[in-house]
């Protein structure tokens, strides 16, 4: 604090030297005269001292005998003058100053944390609808309604809160986690479990139902491996009356599968020609201004080179600057090589392999090759494996047969 009031106020740095210099200071004590920073070398004194003591000065160093010279000037004072010449820089600095505090008061960038299941685009639509948007001005932003509309709107948000930081609207929510209980329609149907892959079971673990297959048959798509209706029997070994559930085991079941993928000989690719044209722009928000141009050329892509100012991006106001950058490229057509071909359609034959296997499927053996045709290559074989499988169905509903011998419907 004190270097600062120093600096408004002014200050110089001077040298001293003649009859008495040690007198010279203990007089500019006793008239309360600050100097700080003092050395000396030899018979000659520096040391700093304010604008105002400097001035009074005259008659002390007449009274000593004592000469003082100015070494360097220092704070606004002396500063000031020096802008007043400059008169672009002057009003530059005063306009910059005056564009930050105005733009201070508006915002500039809105941030949403903790979503998941509500979309970024649904609450930009919804912000929008409540008339919140970037470039608002501060003062016409009611926080605490926002909060209560956000949880009015949106149900699963069991919290939420907003900010303003600097020119920053921060919305934080927290969306309900927990599963969302519905009452489900009471059925007296249950559902069977049919297989869907033709093959031979291997393994098999039963929790709810009645097994209709074992270990060793084989099976067609569609064949009936759990019942999901269970028999209530009479102590006379009849059938009193059924009871339906949904089926639930882990099958496995061994198969095999057809794979089968192609790929094209011939394929376009990219040969740029060197040529290209520029094109400025400038982004203020989500408005872009551009320098007019007609199409550079028949066919291209686009490049955009921006920026973005430090200072702008740590006060989230969304000004930047580039140019987009058109490059001419031209369409040309090969062919693929075998060897080329082969380690395409083998990579895919892995990718698809892999997400086999990260579903749980085991794979025994795979017999697949690459043919040659006048359109394209073709991978085609046969991949054997073992693979969970299982399918609900209704339950077909069945007459049951009371205690009595009566028959309901």
């Amino acid at each position: 604090m004190v270097g600062i009031l120093q600096f408004l106020k002014g200050y110089v740095r001077i040298k001293i030297w003649g009859v008495s210099p040690e007198r010279f200071l203990n007089l500019c004590s006793n008239k309360n005269i600050l100097l700080w920073d003092i050395s000396k070398d030899g018979n000659v004194y520096t040391m700093c001292i304010s604008l105002n003591g400097f001035l009074q000065l005259r008659p002390i160093a007449r009274k000593t005998g004592v000469r003082a010279v100015i070494l360097q000037r220092y704070g606004l004072p002396f500063l000031l003058p020096k802008l007043l010449k400059r008169k672009v820089f002057f009003v530059g600095l005063l306009l910059c100053v005056a564009f930050w505090i105005i733009s201070y008061r508006f915002i500039w960038d809105i941030s949403l944390d903790g979503n998941y299941q509500i979309t970024q685009e649904v609450f930009q639509d919804f912000l929008a609808a409540q008339q919140v948007y970037v470039g608002m001005q501060k003062e016409d932003l009611d926080i605490g309604a926002l909060e209560k509309e956000i949880r009015r709107t949106f149900p699963e948000v069991t919290w939420t809160s907003a900010k303003l930081s600097g020119t920053r609207l921060e919305i934080s929510i927290k969306e309900n986690d927990a599963p969302i209980i519905t009452e489900q329609p009471r059925d007296q149907g249950g559902q069977d479990l049919v297989s869907e892959y033709s093959g031979i079971v291997t393994s098999m673990i039963v929790r709810s139902g009645v097994p209709m297959v074992k270990i060793g048959d084989t099976v067609e798509e569609g064949t009936l491996l759990v019942e999901g209706r269970i028999p209530i029997y009479n102590e006379d070994s009849t059938i009193r009356e059924y009871l339906y559930t949904t089926a639930d085991a882990d099958i496995t079941v061994e198969h095999t599968m057809i794979y089968q993928d192609t790929l094209p000989k011939s394929y376009i690719q990219k040969t740029y020609t060197g040529r290209t044209e520029s094109r400025l722009f400038l982004r203020l928000g989500s408005r872009e201004l551009k320098l007019p141009m007609e199409r550079p050329y028949l066919v291209y892509d686009t490049v955009i080179q921006g920026h973005t100012p430090a200072v702008l991006e740590k006060l989230s106001i969304p000004v930047s600057w580039g140019q987009y950058v058109y490059r001419e490229y031209m369409n040309v057509e090969h062919e693929y090589t075998l060897q080329q071909a082969q380690a395409i359609l083998t990579e895919k034959e892995v990718q698809f392999l892999q997400t086999l296997e990260e579903k749980g499927v085991h794979i025994i053996e795979k017999d697949v090759k690459i043919e040659e045709s006048s359109v394209c290559w073709t991978m085609e074989g046969r991949i054997q494996m073992e693979q969970l499988t299982g399918r609900l169905v209704p339950t077909a509903m069945e007459n049951e047969t009371s205690d009595n011998g009566e028959q309901n419907e």
